[in-house]
């Protein structure tokens, strides 16, 4: 090592951490910024604009994620994680009926908040081991959950954990096109749903209220333009 060397302390290391450094603060701020513009704009935002919000190149973006699965992916690793959490939760409730409606709730008033996590918790996606140990884990907590409310006598017999992902496409639908003109009405659908999934068709108080005549004209409305727009995007032969 040169006397230079053993002055300035540099070993040559340095310029390489710091590299790791910056890398990993470029991954950080577009994890960070693909959540914020994901969950207001949907999956299929422009991607220019999440590198712009994270304060890099696009560039920079396709270096650190070639795609737009792996950006997903990485973004809602944490919402995974909420996910499993949330049913981990349910079995832990003394009303096994409660448990399982809140776990419900819960998992479509997920979708409700976040646009694109209204697609991703039904979407296959590339994810990392402990993303997959996520899934996992919120599968086998479903289906203990399910066993548990069958047995005592509040769920309905032929209820299967493949329900859930139905009802969970099903609400995604429904926020597609009222979450702007009647931003609470999937509440209505779950609650219905709920009371269909009880073995007697018990429910907890009254339905949460239904859009209002001008609500439902305009979500009709809006189901008509996304329609337009996608036999535009898809037309036939």
């Amino acid at each position: 090592m040169s006397p230079q060397t053993q002055e300035s302390g540099h070993t040559g290391a340095t310029p390489c951490r710091t590299l790791r450094a910056d890398a990993e603060r470029n991954r950080s701020r577009l994890v960070s910024a693909a959540g914020d513009v994901f969950a207001e704009q949907g999956l299929d935002a422009p991607l220019e604009d999440i590198a712009e919000r994270a304060g890099v190149g696009i560039a920079t973006l396709y270096r650190r994620f070639p795609t737009r699965e792996e950006l997903i992916a990485a973004t809602y690793e944490a919402k995974m994680e909420d996910y499993a959490n949330t049913v981990e939760e349910a079995l832990r409730a003394p009303d096994t009926w409660a448990g399982f409606s809140g776990c419900v709730e819960r998992m479509c008033a997920m979708q409700a908040e976040n646009r694109g996590f209204t697609s991703v918790i039904t979407m296959p996606l590339p994810i990392s081991t402990e993303a997959l140990a996520l899934r996992d884990r919120a599968k086998a907590a479903l289906h203990t959950l399910v066993q548990r409310a069958q047995e005592e006598g509040v769920l309905r017999e032929d209820f299967t954990p493949e329900d859930v992902p139905l009802l969970l496409m099903a609400n995604a639908g429904i926020l597609r096109v009222t979450r702007d003109v009647a931003p609470h009405a999937w509440r209505r659908l779950v609650a219905y749903q709920l009371q269909a999934f009880h073995a007697r068709g018990d429910h907890s108080g009254p339905l949460p209220a239904a859009p209002t005549p001008v609500q439902m004209n305009r979500i009709m409305m809006a189901h008509r333009a996304q329609s337009t727009q996608i036999e535009l995007a898809c037309p036939e032969g």
